[in-house]
């Protein structure tokens, strides 16, 4: 499949497996530090579906160091319009950020909005040298100009279907509009 191709999901059936997504994934990771000469590497996931990838990407490229979670409920744009997620986590970065390469991971990216939240909390934190974008899943419908440096499968899901990823082991399922 071409970068620009989506694999088009009708049902569960049409779903990818995760695990050869995350393998996949910490392959693409390990050459792309590999091959910007990056170090001081620290990874940050999003909660709840990015610290589930980032546990499992920490885990395959061999990190030592502490990985980093994001809680972004306070920096949405829409939590006065949707009310504050009942279980906010506080975030946890047990490094500083200053002058780092972060490898930022979530689930899914759409519109680009939790991206975008995302971002604001990190450099609260402090200005790293770089910022590299995963994600598991890559979805239409951006709204903002954000795009991941590497994405395990371009889907495309029908009208008001929403994917929802699930731990242990880590699974995709669709939601049907009543699910939602």
């Amino acid at each position: 499949m071409t970068d620009n191709q989506r694999l088009v999901i009708r049902s569960d059936k049409d779903l990818p497996e995760v695990e050869p997504l995350l393998e996949q994934m910490a392959d693409a990771l390990h050459q792309r530090i590999r091959q910007l000469g990056l170090d001081n590497i620290a990874l940050v996931g999003i909660h709840s579906g990015g610290v589930w990838i980032a546990e499992q990407l920490h885990d395959r490229l061999g990190l030592i160091e502490p990985m980093g979670t994001l809680d972004i409920s306070f920096y949405r744009d829409d939590y006065t319009r949707v009310g504050l997620n009942p279980s906010v986590k506080p975030s946890n970065l047990p490094f500083a950020t200053e002058s780092r390469h972060i490898v930022l991971v979530d689930d899914v990216i759409m519109s680009g909005r939790t991206i975008r939240a995302a971002l604001n909390e990190l450099f609260d934190y402090g200005r790293p040298d770089s910022v590299t974008l995963v994600t598991l899943l890559d979805l239409p419908g951006r709204e903002l100009p954000v795009q991941p440096d590497i994405t395990g499968q371009k889907l495309q899901l029908q009208e008001g279907i929403r994917i929802k990823l699930s731990p242990a082991p880590l699974a995709l399922t669709l939601l049907e509009p009543a699910d939602v």
